[in-house]
């Protein structure tokens, strides 16, 4: 399974994560975008890839378990 990350330091609230997986991805409190505490869903997997690698921080961090 997968799990992802938004370091809260690094995410400048771009959006571009929100805007390919909103299903993942969401805005919190603080106007930074977060990511569900749960697994991936398989079938957003392509889509959390391609955020990852649109993120112009490098904010999302993954771990493959």
């Amino acid at each position: 399974m997968l799990k992802v990350f938004v370091d809260q330091d690094l995410c400048i609230s771009c959006g571009l994560c929100i805007s390919i997986c909103d299903e993942v991805f969401f805005w919190n409190d603080d106007d930074k975008a977060q990511a569900i505490d749960s697994d991936v869903p398989e079938e957003f997997i392509d889509d959390v890839n391609e955020a990852v690698e649109s993120c112009p921080t490098d904010a999302i961090q993954y771990e493959e378990e």
